[in-house]
């Protein structure tokens, strides 16, 4: 089989299209592959100490750290709640003159209770020649033994402001 002169010349610019197709396509893959290399250098750190993906790796594990921190803050913020909805932080005070002679309203009462309404009112009655200080407990908000008015004031006005 013998080529003639066009037939020769067909393939040679068949063969010349196909080099510069194949040429193009080494440029772009070549391209391609310096910004592979250019990104995963900057994965492996480049020029400093650590790698990307140690980073990652190192955050990862700060992140598990701070999240069993933020855990344990949260246990010991519902245990301090707990504390202090026990304890006697409502305050209210009547002072009133427990005698017409006396002046200066220097008998009181004081109810003092937690945020369930338990607690107690405490009562101080002022005379001329003594004073007399008086306890009683109270139980949701409810007194275990007759209260006086000005104790019942005392203990309403907490039981007006509990949540």
């Amino acid at each position: 089989m013998t080529l003639d002169a066009s037939s020769t010349s067909l393939v040679a610019i068949i063969a010349a299209v196909a080099a510069g197709v194949a040429l193009v396509l080494i440029v772009l893959l070549a391209n391609r592959t310096a910004r592979m290399r250019r990104d995963y250098s900057v994965l492996q750190g480049g020029d400093g100490p650590e790698s990307f993906v140690e980073v990652v790796a190192r955050k990862a594990d700060e992140v598990e750290v701070l999240r069993s921190e933020v855990a344990e803050l949260t246990a010991q913020l519902q245990r301090t709640r707990h504390d202090l909805s026990q304890a006697l932080r409502h305050v209210s005070v009547v002072r009133y003159d427990a005698f017409g002679d006396m002046g200066g309203r220097m008998s009181f009462s004081v109810a003092l209770t937690d945020d369930l309404g338990d607690g107690v009112v405490l009562t101080t009655i002022h005379a001329r020649a003594e004073s007399r200080t008086y306890i009683k407990g109270i139980r949701r908000g409810e007194a275990e033994v007759l209260l006086s008015p000005e104790e019942q004031q005392a203990l309403d006005e907490i039981l007006r402001s509990l949540p």
